[in-house]
């Protein structure tokens, strides 16, 4: 017969894999997850290699960074705030590429349902701070940011949906007014493996133009100390557009870290 103590050991054995299964998707649920309350630093890239109508490529590094902010007596509800400083490379109109700080965006949620289907709302301001002409919108722009997020064994699913439109900025440069929809659906595999499709939907209320990609990448979300190092790649076609200088097709990928 075992000892007490080697049947304790045995037990422990027995339910590791079950416990390292729960840590991991745990992991990826708050890695993807852009309504979880934690404080988290994000590097992302979009490379698209050729333009349609042309053989020039784009490229944006996004740096992220994400802050929650607790309810308080004058909101009773958390926010979660979010800046992207974008790095952009564009082609020249008379050949060769400019780089450098694009228009940074910042957005405010606030969480407003946190039960079931989480739900959250907020105000978002894209700056005109583009250091050349070729890498920004040349106007300042505002608008609404909405965001659901629901969550199952094997799944999270949700979109981000978000409006703006322009209010001030350089005469020379025309108004813009843009919406986009971001669905994205993460299936949880074993020990933080994950497949994910988040590829932006947009559309130019200003003239109609559209681009509708999908993408389909994997990626994996680890447990290092106090933090969750999430990282993943994600190639996007584009299946539906109007208009001209439309991406035909895009590489994705990016690598965070956010506290547990």
């Amino acid at each position: 017969m075992p000892s007490r103590l080697t049947t304790a050991l045995l037990a422990c054995f027995a339910i590791l894999p079950v416990t390292l299964h729960a840590y991991a998707e745990d992991a990826v649920d708050k890695a993807n997850n852009p309504l979880h309350l934690a404080s988290s630093f994000a590097v992302q890239d979009y490379y698209t290699p050729e333009i349609d109508g042309t053989n020039q490529h784009t490229n944006d590094v996004l740096f992220r960074a994400t802050i929650p902010i607790d309810s308080n007596d004058l909101i009773a509800v958390p926010q979660i705030m979010r800046v992207t400083v974008p790095m952009a490379t564009r082609p020249q109109s008379s050949g060769g590429y400019d780089s450098g700080i694009g228009d940074i965006n910042l957005f405010d949620i606030f969480l407003l349902k946190q039960d079931g289907v989480k739900l959250g709302v907020g105000p978002l301001l894209t700056a005109n701070s583009a250091a050349k002409e070729e890498l920004g919108t040349g106007q300042w722009q505002a608008g609404l940011s909405a965001v659901a997020v629901n969550t199952s064994p094997r799944w999270l699913t949700g979109a981000l949906v978000q409006w703006q439109k322009s209010f001030t900025g350089d005469s020379d440069r025309a108004h813009v007014e843009t919406a986009t929809l971001q669905p994205f659906l993460i299936y949880k595999m074993s020990r933080g493996w994950f497949l994910r499709s988040t590829a932006i939907w947009s559309y130019n209320v200003k003239n109609d133009d559209y681009v509708i990609p999908l993408g389909l990448g994997g990626g994996r979300a680890i447990l290092v100390g106090d933090y969750i190092v999430n990282s993943f790649i994600e190639p996007q076609w584009t299946v539906a557009h109007r208009g001209d200088y439309q991406p035909e097709f895009t590489l994705y990928a990016g690598f965070s870290i956010m506290l547990k």
